[in-house]
């Protein structure tokens, strides 16, 4: 029988090298969250940037091979050093919850892939993110869809925000994650008082291949609202 792991400190750690590969190869995260990132980033050649809630760092070396000088920051000590062993980058320890230790006007652009939605409240990482990047800097943020959380989990209140829990496969073992849903207008008020300004919002579609890897997750992916992003400046 598959174990049961329960997603809060230490999960990730436990799970670091499965989560490695997987995130690395399964569509989700390949074929449509990342090249989506990569898409509004832009061009990132000689720009300093920060990627926090980096994993195993698949982000932070693509944005290392378009020529990005790139901090990765996340909180499982087991995802980072995997990704100091395959990236050319500096990975550094950091809880979103608490102020980050950078200067201020640090970085060009910070990009957060299905990070924030882990976070009940958004109030001092967006204000770290603000505060480290220089003024016009760009922040690049994909969290799950509201309207798809509020149905998948038949939620009694879709403008409640709300802790929900979700199982993920991972090398055939059961992972129990916790995340938090929150209604699109919380996303925004978040993103304005922490001083951005929002730039673009995507609804993406997957990469064109995704329909001959896995045709089953590429009509799940074209027909549903599964991720959504945002492109945000920073006043």
């Amino acid at each position: 029988m598959a174990s049961l792991i329960f997603m809060g400190i230490g999960v990730y750690d436990e799970k670091g090298a499965a989560y490695a590969e997987h995130s690395a190869r399964n569509p989700w995260n390949d074929l449509y969250d990342r090249p989506t990132i990569l898409a509004l980033a832009g061009d990132v050649a000689g720009k300093r940037v920060l990627d926090v809630g980096c994993a195993a760092g698949h982000l932070t070396g693509a944005l290392t091979q378009r020529g990005a000088s790139v901090v990765g920051v996340d909180s499982s000590s087991v995802l980072l050093s995997i990704a100091r062993s395959k990236w050319p980058a500096e990975f550094v320890w950091a809880d979103l919850a608490e102020p980050l230790d950078f200067p201020d006007g640090s970085f060009d652009v910070v990009t957060a892939s299905l990070v924030l939605h882990y976070l009940p409240d958004w109030s001092t990482p967006l204000a770290s993110l603000h505060r480290v990047l220089r003024p016009g800097g760009v922040l690049v943020m994909s969290v799950h869809h509201p309207c798809e959380d509020w149905r998948w989990f038949d939620l009694p209140n879709y403008f409640s925000t709300e802790l929900v829990t979700d199982e993920w496969v991972v090398a055939g073992e059961r992972m129990v994650v916790q995340y938090y849903h929150r209604p699109l207008s919380s996303v925004f008020a978040s993103l304005r008082e922490a001083g951005f300004v929002v730039h673009d919002m995507v609804e993406p579609m997957p990469l064109p291949e995704c329909e001959q890897v896995d045709p089953r997750t590429y009509e799940s992916l074209t027909t549903k609202p599964r991720f959504l992003y945002f492109k945000a400046v920073a006043g």
